[in-house]
């Protein structure tokens, strides 16, 4: 079985470790990457920067690339899992990245019986009960992330969220759920009912052999045992029924472990991964740099508290300031000069041993009402993302580590501001928290000659949504502590 994930942004891998995440799609960088001796396989699509039209169109290729990359590696399409990976939170095209994935499946490979959507995040108190998403308990609908410029939504019912966000085109009464009684029923029985052919797990084999016609069916899950006994019913279908998933991280471990190809641990602790920090030539560890994106009300309370560290300095980019220049007569040009200033500012911090924390300033921009507003704040999100990217690439050469907030920002800087092919996922720092460094051809960046500026960086990529107000902090404390 192998296992594709489609991933909106460079986030989704927080689950798991020792697998490449792709931030190209040709079919050169997909063959390179199903060669990987991981069974899973990332590719960073960062589609939740794009307008629907260009996600779509996204997905597409992606797809079109992967059949020809399977064809060249004489992979048997049928052994493919193909998984969409979405936030937890339920922000992004959660909708329409698996419809179009769907009918792309279904033109080259065969019909898709079901897809299901997962967006349990198990360890980040993301759950699904009784058909209802929840952050720590909490509907998600009353949370800040709801409220996304957007993506926003008004249901924390899946059923009712799925209708809400195909404007009708599925509606909630289509809908199936899969309960979390089944599956823990399922999970308990797993090992003996697939010896006796009959009892809980091999009912939840039957009832997902039922499932066709591209049935929309919601997951519930509070426990990582209930996703591993659906992973396992996956696998024992597998060649015979086709499904799609949307999903968070938490699946993505189920899928493994029920294919018989369970991770195990990651073989680097927290201790391990932050002693991954460059040194200089003397062995003395390099400073780091924090890239603070996001803009949900977390992020906000993360910077803060990573500011009241006099270790820590910050150079805030003035997002209405930058917007007018954008729209200005010479954006270039005046671009260009505040860039220089930044640039020089990041200099004199790092030359004085302190850990600069760049950041845009907090809130949204707004820019109206309406799907042209919406391509506005995208496409302003996307400039303001290669700003920060270029503005931290360009300080790599001197840099031990670098702490990445927000997808879109963490995307943009591993795939234009680096301009990497690939990374390699390394392990979680904490709960969530990822750190990887670079790829390239499936191995490290270890010649210096070759890459000297970027060789080895470790690069926390660091979810809007993640932890509490400390976990910033923490991640910074972990990295400063590694030599």
């Amino acid at each position: 079985m192998t296992i594709v994930v489609i991933d909106d942004d460079p986030t989704g891998s927080q689950t798991v470790h020792s697998c490449p995440l792709l931030l190209r799609w040709d079919v050169n960088a997909l063959q390179r990457g199903l060669r990987h001796p991981s069974p899973l396989l990332f590719v960073l699509a960062n589609t939740r920067a794009l307008p629907p039209e260009a996600a779509a169109a996204r997905n597409r290729e992606i797809v079109a690339a992967l059949e020809q990359a399977l064809q060249r590696e004489d992979l048997d399409p049928s052994e493919l899992v193909l998984v969409s990976r979405g936030d937890s939170t339920l922000r992004g095209h959660g909708v329409l990245e698996p419809q179009v994935l769907a009918q792309e499946l279904a033109d080259r490979f065969g019909s898709v019986q079901a897809t299901l959507h997962v967006p349990a995040f198990l360890p980040g108190g993301r759950t699904t009960v009784d058909g209802e998403h929840r952050l720590h308990g909490q509907p998600v609908h009353t949370t800040p992330f709801a409220r996304d410029g957007n993506f926003g939504y008004s249901t924390s019912h899946l059923d009712a969220w799925l209708e809400e966000k195909s404007a009708g085109a599925i509606p909630a009464s289509s809908v199936l759920r899969l309960t979390g009684e089944q599956l823990s029923r399922a999970a308990a029985s797993r090992r003996q009912d697939s010896e006796a052919g009959q009892g809980p797990f091999r009912a939840l084999v039957s009832w997902l052999q039922a499932l066709d016609g591209n049935q929309p069916v919601v997951v519930d899950a509070e426990h990582q045992e209930q996703l591993n006994a659906l992973g396992a019913a996956v696998s024992v279908l597998q060649g015979q029924r086709r499904f799609l998933f949307r999903s968070a991280a938490s699946l993505i471990n189920g899928l493994v472990d029920g294919g018989g190809q369970p991770l195990g641990p990651q073989p680097l602790d927290a201790e391990g991964l932050s002693a991954l920090r460059r040194c200089d030539h003397s062995g003395q560890p390099l400073p780091g740099l924090v890239l603070v994106g996001s803009h949900v009300a977390l992020a906000d309370q993360q910077l803060e508290s990573l500011l009241e560290d006099p270790r820590c300095e910050g150079l805030e980019l003035p997002v209405p300031r930058i917007a007018r220049v954008l729209e200005g007569g010479t954006p270039d040009l005046l671009l260009a000069d505040l860039e220089r200033e930044w640039q020089a500012r990041l200099q004199r911090l790092l030359a004085d041993g302190r850990t600069p924390v760049l950041y845009t300033s907090r809130g949204e921009l707004r820019f109206g009402e309406g799907a042209h507003a919406d391509r506005r704040r995208l496409a302003f999100g996307m400039d303001l993302a290669r700003l920060t990217a270029r503005l931290a690439a360009a300080c790599v050469p001197q840099l031990g580590y670098l702490i990445s907030k927000g997808g879109i920002t963490t995307g943009t800087f591993l795939a234009e501001g680096l301009g990497l092919e690939a990374v390699q996922l390394e392990g979680q720092l904490l709960p969530g928290l990822s750190l990887v460094r670079p790829l390239i051809c499936g191995e490290l960046l270890a010649d210096p000659s070759a890459a000297a500026d970027v060789a080895g960086l470790p690069i926390i990529t660091f979810p809007g949504n993640l932890g509490d107000a400390s976990t910033l902090t923490q991640a910074w404390r972990w990295m400063e502590r590694g030599v």
